[in-house]
């Protein structure tokens, strides 16, 4: 894998130069995994093969194990395009990151899943953080969805950000590298669930739609409820980055409130907060620790009946 960085970087003048190189190699080398396994290459591609040798380690770090599978066969998903590039980007002395979020594939229809289904990346090119997507620069698929057409798109690498905002909505704020969070049509449709969604079963969460209108000093109900069997134990993540709780005065993140002694994970829990600034924008529900579900709340001025917050 390190000689694959060095060879891929050999000679370049700049880290702007080695990104370029990485990124065009991987969408230029590794196909998107069809559901058939049937895949179309560009014929045409100018892109140099590099063959490498996988090194043996008792543990490896989790990037490092998926881009030696995604190198090993020659095709990924965008887990395995995402943490490729942040290897080579690693080993290259280049910071890179791996970001999850919601990748918008078609019109702005209602939507039974908003929430993480794709990853992409950030990376940092001389003191300075920009966007971009190995996978969706790499091709597309055909209508069945069972060939990949290579067909480099350069719309996806190193994108600004008001561009991107547009169809990637990061699982963590920040990574929109804008100074305010952007809202996605979907919100008017669902909250946003994150990456621990899924973990717990929920069944029903309240209320349906994303986005809660609200005055100061108004008291803000919501409720979960999750299909955990009795007993059953579940750890929380520990990749979360706390850090993420105290990044804006805007994002509350809320604790059920537990009635008594609960010996397990609660079937069903409520949330309550009571708006105490007009410049709150996004409600964070935790459950078990785990940011589950994130709300867009529009606080308006009791006075004039205006929205502060949109």
């Amino acid at each position: 894998m390190s000689g694959l960085a060095e060879r891929l970087t050999y000679g370049k003048k700049n880290e702007l130069e080695k990104v370029t190189a990485i990124f065009k190699w991987i969408t230029g080398n590794i196909s998107y995994k069809t559901k058939n396994g049937y895949r179309v290459n560009d014929k045409n591609s100018k892109v140099r093969q590099v063959y490498f040798e996988v090194e043996d380690s008792p543990i490896k770090p989790l990037n490092l194990l998926v881009a030696e599978t995604v190198l090993q066969r020659k095709e990924a998903v965008c887990d395995g395009y995402s943490r490729l590039f942040a290897t080579l980007c690693e080993l290259s002395g280049i910071r890179s990151e791996v970001v999850v979020g919601y990748a918008r594939t078609g019109t702005n229809k209602p939507v039974k899943g908003f929430g993480v289904n794709h990853y992409w990346n950030a990376v940092m090119i001389e003191g300075k953080w920009y966007l971009l997507d190995a996978t969706w620069a790499s091709g597309y698929l055909s209508r069945q969805g069972d060939v990949f057409i290579r067909d480099f798109d350069e719309k996806y690498f190193l994108a600004g950000p008001e561009e991107f905002i547009k169809d990637h909505f990061p699982d963590d704020p920040r990574w929109t590298l804008l100074p305010d969070s952007k809202m996605p049509e979907e919100f008017r449709y669902s909250p946003f669930r994150h990456r621990a969604y899924n973990k717990y079963n929920f069944v029903s969460y309240s209320p349906s739609t994303g986005i809660i209108n609200a005055y100061v000093g108004d008291t803000v109900s919501l409720n979960l409820e999750a299909a955990i069997p009795e007993g059953r134990s579940i750890s929380p993540s520990e990749l979360t980055d706390t850090t993420l709780y105290h990044y804006s005065s805007s994002w509350v993140f809320l604790k059920p409130d537990f009635k008594g002694m609960i010996p397990h994970l609660p079937r069903k829990c409520s949330y309550t907060y009571t708006v105490s600034s007009p410049a709150t924008q996004w409600l964070y529900l935790l459950y078990n620790d785990d940011v589950v579900l994130r709300y867009k709340i529009n606080v308006r001025n009791r006075e004039s009946g205006s929205t502060a917050s949109l």
